[in-house]
């Protein structure tokens, strides 16, 4: 139980929190018709998190300690959560407490807060709840991932999609992201004559990002901040291109104002597309991962930039064998999404009749109905947009009924479990406290509650 005591929380009792209240909690903080209770929810949960060491942080140090070379052998996956997020992300603490893993991220894409319906502080309940739920206790790593440039919005109006970018920004903030992801890689220009000016939009850009997430920092807080210098699906990245990317955007950094702390990290291609490439009967096509290509330019980031590594995105849809590469490599964080999505559409147990419903909705949708492309198979369009299913038919994905989502969340959680040991995460959690000392952001009261 939970009562309000001087413009604060107390927990009388944590049981009965978990085990009674937290389900209708989190039910209300997104579903709730009023705004005045789903705000009210979400700063339940927030500050009982806090009460509870469950603690939204940042995870800067470890990574200015990995680029340091205290750290090293293990990868920190990021998880990007489309749907059923708060039983994936029980799923996910379940895995991680059973191996006392600390290291491992929850994201959200600027476009999948879009098609999934979640904005941050929708997004950050959620994961938060879960974490109650389980008993799960630590820092907490909530990251904006591809916080991006639309490249066709840019070139219509400049100003209007940097001012987009910039909202996006602090609304995370706001909600307890502190871990964002610029990717600026949109406006690299390889018609460009040089290294330098392919990349100057993209480092300018980063850097002015990188100067605006620091104007909103809450005090004993310093955002982890990334960069990319390769679209994912694009051509492989290079060394000289880091090291244009880098100089670049330490230069301008420099000049947004003297001593701002730069990226901890930088994300990179080196052969993967996001999601996948589907097969004409919906299977996936092999993917050949430069890994030595990643493991040059985690090289080159640590001990030229002092960066934690590489990133690596668009990885969940790899073989099982290509995952304890990552670790070898020394790739600071790879990005995990797709074949959680496809785990929960083709579990034995999800009703067939409300896949149907969904994949009849978006063969009949204007917009999306456009993604099939000329010879491609059923299967495949489905495969690529069955993502925007999530967003219009979020609670009734919430509402399956409960031994569905108990199974499917069983599965994912092996699924869970054997990537944490691939990534050589397990045990992470003595590092974590080590490295992470978690910094509390009291909410003020929702003006319901003042």
């Amino acid at each position: 139980m939970i009562f309000k005591k001087n413009g604060a929380i107390k927990i009388i009792d944590k049981d009965a929190l978990r085990n009674k209240k937290i389900d209708n909690i989190i039910y209300n903080a997104v579903f709730n018709k009023e705004s005045t209770i789903k705000e009210a929810s979400r700063w339940l949960i927030r500050n009982a998190g806090n009460k509870l060491g469950i603690v939204s942080s940042s995870i800067q140090s470890l990574y200015e300690a990995m680029g340091k070379k205290e750290y090293k052998g293990f990868t920190v996956p990021a998880i990007n959560i489309r749907g059923l997020t708060y039983d994936v992300s029980r799923s996910i603490f379940r895995a991680a407490k059973k191996n006392h893993v600390g290291a491992f991220i929850f994201e959200i894409a600027r476009s999948e807060i879009g098609y999934t319906d979640q904005r941050p502080a929708e997004y950050m309940a959620a994961i938060l709840a879960a974490a109650i739920k389980e008993g799960y206790e630590g820092p907490l790593f909530i990251q904006g991932d591809h916080f991006q440039i639309n490249a066709k919005k840019y070139e219509k109006d400049k100003n209007a999609e940097i001012n987009t970018v910039k909202g996006l920004m602090k609304e995370a903030i706001e909600a307890g992201f502190y871990n964002i992801d610029i990717d600026t890689s949109t406006l690299v220009d390889l018609n460009k004559p040089n290294l330098t000016e392919q990349q100057r939009l993209n480092f300018e850009f980063a850097a002015e990002f990188t100067a605006y997430i620091r104007s909103l920092e809450p005090k004993g807080i310093t955002v982890s901040v990334g960069g990319e210098i390769g679209e994912v699906g694009k051509k492989n990245s290079t060394v000289e291109e880091l090291r244009a990317f880098m100089d670049g955007y330490n230069t301008t950094l420099d000049m947004k104002g003297k001593g701002l702390k730069g990226i901890s990290k930088l994300s990179v291609q080196t052969g993967t597309s996001h999601g996948g490439v589907p097969l004409p009967d919906g299977t996936i096509a092999k993917v050949k991962l430069d890994f030595e290509t990643l493991k040059n330019l985690s090289r080159v980031a640590r001990d030229e930039y002092g960066l934690s590594g590489a990133v690596q995105h668009g990885a969940s849809t790899l073989p099982p064998d290509a995952f304890d590469k990552f670790p070898e490599t020394g790739t600071a964080e790879v990005h995990l999404a797709t074949e959680f999505q496809n785990m929960i559409y083709d579990s034995s147990v999800f009703p067939q009749d409300f896949k149907k419903e969904i994949y009849d909705f978006l063969k009949n949708h204007p917009d999306i109905k456009k993604e099939w492309k000329e010879g491609d198979t059923e299967e495949q369009f489905f495969y690529k947009v069955r993502k925007n299913g999530f967003g219009p038919f979020k609670e009734r994905f919430w509402s399956l009924p409960s031994e569905v989502r108990k199974k499917i969340g069983e599965e994912l959680e092996v699924k869970f479990e054997f990537l944490f040991k691939k990534l050589n995460v397990i045990h992470s959690k003595e590092i974590i406290n080590k490295t992470i000392k978690p910094v509390e952001v009291v909410l003020p009261n929702p003006p319901n509650l003042a």
